[in-house]
Formats: structure tokens, C-alpha cells, sequence
């Protein structure tokens, strides 16, 4: 029999309440805004183990004598990547993702035949384009952000899939779906993370409530024949899992639909904390 994989993960959710939530990542652990953690901390004591502290008028705030690191690395759901703090309060992961990656590994795994396309649209830091890649999979990572699509690829290196087959593509998001549609492409599975407000290369704005539609529109146009699935996931206050299914549903036919949130997680007793909202559709299974 073979060895069980054990998965090596240096995140986790220490506590939350106050409107704050309480990380750690590898040895690093930082206190951040969270506005949905609106009950009161139930470890108090925890909160000392704190670095430093992110504050949305004063920005980032080391405590006593310790140092805030320019950047480093933590392998979060065996996925290694570099953190940095801006000065948005952001480090360049969503660890309420996790989990997604976990299901884009499974469910692609290494496919048979031909090496088959995954698109990763506003793909951030690249974790699921990684989860992808590392299953097999050639993938097209899109972001207009220059310097993130590059954050992406040294995130790539720290995975040694260097030379894994993934397009980096900086542009507005919209441009290059049309483009795509009229070279004739197609793409196996679609990922998608669109802003609640964004801009594109050339200053294009980016409204997710104005312009989603639109771009799984042109989503469902890239799709192959035969399609493994479209994750579509939304970190925007005050969008539901009903909403998404409803646009994908919109969109695309036949599949089945699957909703869910995408919570910060620690230790079995440590509170969850909802980060977002999920839909995916997926083909069903061939009779």
C-alpha cells in the first residue's frame, strides 16, 4: 500500500472578534481588520503572540521590539508562496482559498492524452493557477496587475513549475476575452476572482456588479466541448452564493451547480470566518 500524503500548511486562523482577525503564517502572525468577526475574542491572550498590526488609517504597526519581515515565504496547502505586506493591508494570498485549490488538484488531477487548457482569469498571486498546473494541466494566469502576474511567477519557481506549461498574460481581463473568442481558443476549465472594482492596463474600470455578466458571457464562449468546470468565486461585501448561481446558471447550460462560502480556518476549535462566497458548475458525469 502506498503512503498517505500528509499536507504541509503553515496558515492558520488563531482567533477573531472585535472586528479583527487574528492570522498566523509560518511564524508570522498579524493582526488585521475583519469586519464580519463582530463578536468578542474568545482567546484574549492569544492576540500577544502579534507581530504587528494593520490599521486602515495608520496602516501597518509593529508591537514592542518585534519586526514586521519585507517578505517572506509560507507553504500554505502545500502551495509554497512569498508574502509581502502592502499598504492595503494585503499580503498576496487568500488563505480562504485553500481549500479550492485542494478540489482544482482532485477534480483535474493529470489528465489523459494532450496536455488540456485552464484558464485563471484576475488570477492574483497564482494559487489556483499552481493547483492546476501541478495536476497537469497547461494554464493561461491573467491578471492587469504587472507587478502581481510577477509575484505569480516567482510563486511558480518556489514550486519548481518554472517550466510548467503557463502563459502570463498581463491585460484587462475583458480585452483579452474578446481576443480569445476571435482566435478560436478553447479552455477546459475556467477560474475566475473578479474585483468588486478594478482597473485594467490602460485605466479600463471594472465594476463587478456592471460587468460580470458580461464576462461570464464571454467565458462561456471560450469553453470547450467538453468542459470540466467554471469556479467562480467573489470576495465583495454583501454578494451571496445565491447571486453567483444565478449569473452562472444564466450563462451555462446542462451542468450541475454547486454553491458554498469560503471561510479563514484554524484549529478545530477556533471559530470559522466566512471570506467570501463560491459557485462552481461542473459537467455532469457521462451516463
Amino acid at each position: 500500500m502506498g503512503t498517505k500524503h500528509t499536507m504541509h500548511n503553515e496558515y492558520e486562523l488563531l482567533d477573531s472578534g472585535d472586528g479583527l482577525k487574528l492570522e498566523r503564517f509560518g511564524d508570522v502572525v498579524l493582526s488585521r481588520p475583519c469586519d464580519q468577526a463582530f463578536w468578542e475574542k474568545q482567546r484574549p491572550d492569544t492576540w500577544t503572540r502579534s507581530v504587528a498590526s494593520f490599521d486602515r488609517e495608520r496602516g501597518w504597526q509593529t508591537h514592542g521590539d518585534a519586526e514586521l519581515p519585507s517578505s517572506w515565504i509560507v507553504t500554505i496547502n502545500d502551495i509554497a508562496m512569498r508574502l509581502a505586506p502592502t499598504s492595503a493591508g494585503h499580503l498576496g494570498v487568500f488563505p480562504e482559498t485553500r481549500s479550492l485549490w485542494d478540489w482544482i488538484g482532485d477534480t483535474l488531477k493529470s489528465p489523459e492524452g494532450p496536455i488540456a487548457n485552464v484558464l485563471n482569469l484576475f488570477a492574483y498571486s497564482g494559487g489556483a493557477t499552481l493547483a492546476a498546473a501541478r495536476a497537469g494541466y497547461s494554464v493561461c494566469h491573467v491578471d492587469s496587475s504587472k507587478s502581481m502576474v510577477t509575484r505569480a511567477r516567482e510563486n511558480a519557481v518556489l514550486n519548481h513549475l518554472e517550466t510548467a506549461p503557463i502563459r502570463w498574460i498581463v491585460e484587462d481581463v475583458s480585452k483579452f476575452l474578446g481576443r480569445e473568442i476571435r482566435r478560436g481558443r478553447a479552455y477546459d476549465a475556467i477560474m475566475l476572482d473578479p474585483p468588486s472594482f478594478g482597473h485594467g492596463t490602460k485605466g479600463e474600470q471594472y465594476r463587478i456588479d456592471r460587468d460580470l455578466a458580461s464576462t461570464l458571457g464571454q467565458c462561456s464562449a471560450l469553453l470547450s466541448d467538453e468542459p470540466a468546470f467554471v469556479l467562480l468565486t467573489s470576495h465583495t461585501q454583501g454578494v451571496t452564493s445565491g447571486q453567483l448561481d444565478t449569473l452562472l446558471r444564466d450563462v451555462l447550460d446542462g451542468g450541475d451547480i454547486a454553491t458554498g462560502e469560503m471561510e479563514l480556518t484554524g484549529a478545530s476549535d477556533v471559530r470559522p470566518v466566512s471570506a467570501g462566497v463560491w459557485a462552481r458548475w461542473t459537467r455532469p458525469p457521462h451516463d
